[in-house]
């Protein structure tokens, strides 16, 4: 049974205003693990609950755009509220780091984002696109997984490998034909916490890199990110690292990190 499951029915004698929070919390937890989206029949399996009862949750989050369709028109996904409200809980750092984040888009001519964990999932909180007419656009506010994203690694370095095991289960999402097994990922946590940068060479998405520094803030490690098309991520992969030293010593000054 997923803790999802459990969450429902540990809540189901609850007075009827608790439990229905409790029960959508539970949808938006399981679209949180499936940040491709799912159709109401796969939200009813994962959270235990009548689809029909599903339907209704979903209607009114759906209101209140804490969740919204998948473009394909083949399910649900979280919304752009919940981006929102993940960004008025950051603002303080969002706006400290606002205008590293432009010099270092700008510097390199690539898109940039600053992620941060947010329960068992790693969250973009802020970015910056670049200008250019051949360039990477990733979403806001939406979980990435993290086994395959440059970001999502730096942040999985922070916490202990048990951790780890129990987050991500024993079995990943093979995603793309580079996409690391867990005993890769162990070993490369290692390094990334040995030397604080991460990189994701196609991990995720066919012809997209990334590499990530971490730094340290008063709200605990975030992520800094350089996303790329593959052919100019290669080309420039040490002056991106260099350039995401400077970013990382500029942020760390100001957010209250060591």
């Amino acid at each position: 049974m997923s803790n999802a499951e459990e969450n429902v029915e540990n809540d189901a004698s609850r007075p009827g205003g608790i439990q229905v929070i409790a029960r959508a919390s539970a949808v938006m937890r399981a679209l949180g693990s499936n940040p491709k989206g799912l159709t109401l029949t796969a939200i009813a399996q994962h959270v235990g609950l009548a689809r029909s009862t599903v339907q209704r949750i979903i209607a009114a989050l759906e209101a209140e755009q804490l969740v919204e369709p998948v473009l394909t028109g083949n399910g649900f996904r979280l919304g752009p509220a919940l981006a929102q409200l993940i960004h008025q809980t950051h603002t303080d750092i969002i706006s400290i780091a606002r205008k590293s984040l432009e010099s270092l888009s700008e510097h390199l001519g690539e898109s940039v984002t600053l992620s941060c964990l947010s329960g068992k999932q790693n969250i973009i909180i802020d970015r910056v696109v670049a200008e250019r007419e051949l360039r990477v656009v990733v979403p806001m506010g939406q979980s990435m997984p993290m086994h395959a994203t440059s970001d999502g690694k730096a942040l999985l370095s922070t916490i202990p490998e048990e951790q780890v095991r129990e987050w991500l289960g024993t079995s990943l999402e093979k995603l793309t034909d580079t996409t690391l097994d867990m005993e890769g990922l162990l070993a490369q946590l290692n390094e990334i916490r040995r030397t604080g940068f991460a990189s994701s060479c196609e991990e995720h998405l066919v012809g997209v890199s990334a590499c990530s520094i971490l730094v340290p803030t008063f709200m605990g490690p975030h992520a800094v990110t350089v996303v790329a098309p593959t052919s100019r991520f290669n080309m420039h992969f040490e002056s991106f690292k260099v350039a995401l030293q400077e970013c990382k010593s500029d942020i760390a000054l100001f957010a209250g990190g060591r």
